[in-house]
């Protein structure tokens, strides 16, 4: 066999070069994303109690006097403030994670996508921060003052702490990923992949939707879904109304071009 025939041609190498370069800068943006995850935790740790305190704050206020949160597991008074300010420092660090990942796709994004990504990518974030808030703030006042409240009058109230966290994040999530609608609709009809007007046709299918998967979301209550499908509605009308727009002047846009070509 000839030597040439033992050697790798060149168009071979040039192929593996750049995967084992994107990759290694993969792994770059992932590592700078964990570090960035584990400083906001190890700063934050040393108020793990207190940040538990507030996320229970919205409960402990309508609990009837002499009643408390309690603890049924030995590690949960540990675990509990742990795993929420773990979760707090993802959610903190959002921002710089999505800033990685942006500065990973970008190169091989044309200007036109650079120019719509970044903002979208900006209204996501805001997005989810206002979902849990939303959650937090007008949420679980209305719906921990219906369960405190409508139990037998012998129950004392005494929730776990464990069993609270999970389900509070459970509904921060929910409430987060359902207000990515807006950015959801926007996409559908930016993309072409369907049209304002066929989604204005499609209504009363996407009202029915937003219960549906308010329902499987939230506790088995009419409030929380209730409070969960309205804003999924309103806000699945605003993603219409900015596709809307955005594809109209995008349309103008093109016929100005056209009329200067010809």
């Amino acid at each position: 066999m000839s030597q040439t025939d033992n050697k790798p041609s060149s168009s071979n190498e040039e192929g593996h070069a750049p995967l084992i370069e994107h990759l290694v800068e993969l792994r770059s943006r992932l590592l700078r994303a964990v570090v960035a995850i584990l400083v906001i935790f190890l700063a934050l740790y040393g108020f793990s109690n207190d940040i538990y305190q507030f996320v229970a704050e919205p409960l402990l206020a309508l609990l009837p006097e002499g009643s408390q949160m309690i603890a049924t597991e030995v590690a949960s008074p540990f675990l509990a403030p742990f795993k929420l300010t773990l979760v707090v420092a993802v959610f903190i660090a959002i921002p710089f994670v999505l800033h990685q990942a942006w500065a990973f796709v970008a190169p091989g994004l044309y200007e036109q996508e650079k120019s719509l990504a970044l903002p979208l990518l900006g209204s996501s974030v805001i997005l989810f921060y206002l979902g849990a808030a939303f959650a937090y703030y007008a949420v679980f006042p209305l719906l921990f003052a219906f369960f405190t409240q409508t139990g037998p009058g012998n129950v004392t109230v005494m929730t776990d702490i464990n069993a609270y966290l999970n389900f509070v994040l459970k509904m921060f999530f929910a409430f987060g990923i359902a207000f990515e609608i807006p950015i959801a609709t926007f996409l559908l009809i930016l993309s072409g992949a369907t049209t304002a007007k066929s989604l204005s046709a499609k209504r009363p299918y996407i009202i029915l939707g937003c219960f549906v998967i308010s329902m499987l979301l939230t506790p088995p209550d009419v409030i929380s879904q209730t409070l969960l499908a309205v804003p999924m509605c309103l806000l699945y009308e605003l993603g219409l109304l900015m596709g809307r727009l955005v594809k109209r002047k995008r349309e103008r846009e093109e016929e100005t071009e056209n009329e200067q070509q010809s």
